[in-house]
């Protein structure tokens, strides 16, 4: 059975800066690096949530509605890189990331991974970071299968607003 494509003309150009800034070793800026410096958590940058070594963004080419970012502050490529203080509030954000994506999405489960370089799937690779996503028995559903499409059934607006409503309290959060 061929593979149809609808048409995405709007991912093209974050395909093509993204490639073309990596075969140039970079401007020195790094998408992740200005969200960790956007200020606080806002719907207009995102960030659901900021701690001292880390922050959880929407992700803006979701998987599914609520799919999350986990990233340390500090721009590293590697897990090797980030310090005992980092690591344990990475996990710790990646928790509760998982707790507020449960508490305000009733999944039937979760994604949680990380894509460590360009060749394992990272669409920027040099900013280490962690999906934390919703999944539901039967979401792959026929777009997904016969179009390769995913349909988002809420902006990622409503998201942040979900999420931000639904974050927990606790050392995470502090």
């Amino acid at each position: 059975m061929p593979f149809e494509q609808l048409w995405a003309g709007w991912r093209h150009e974050y395909v093509r800066t993204a490639t073309d800034e990596e075969r140039r070793g970079g401007d020195g800026s790094c998408v992740f690096c200005r969200l960790a410096e956007s200020g606080p958590p806002s719907v207009e940058n995102g960030v659901v949530w900021r701690g001292t070594q880390t922050f959880a963004v929407l992700n803006a080419y979701p998987y599914a509605s609520g799919h999350l970012l986990v990233l340390p502050l500090r721009h590293v490529g590697e897990l090797d890189e980030l310090t005992g203080a980092e690591s344990a509030e990475l996990w710790a954000t990646t928790r509760a990331s998982a707790a507020a994506i449960t508490a305000a999405y009733e999944p039937d489960g979760l994604n949680i991974g990380a894509n460590l370089g360009r060749a394992a799937g990272a669409g920027i690779p040099r900013h280490l970071h962690l999906h934390v996503l919703p999944r539901w028995s039967g979401d792959t559903n026929f777009m997904t299968s016969v179009a390769g499409v995913r349909v988002m059934p809420e902006s990622l607006e409503v998201a942040w607003q979900r999420l931000s409503e639904a974050w927990p309290a606790g050392p995470a959060s502090a």
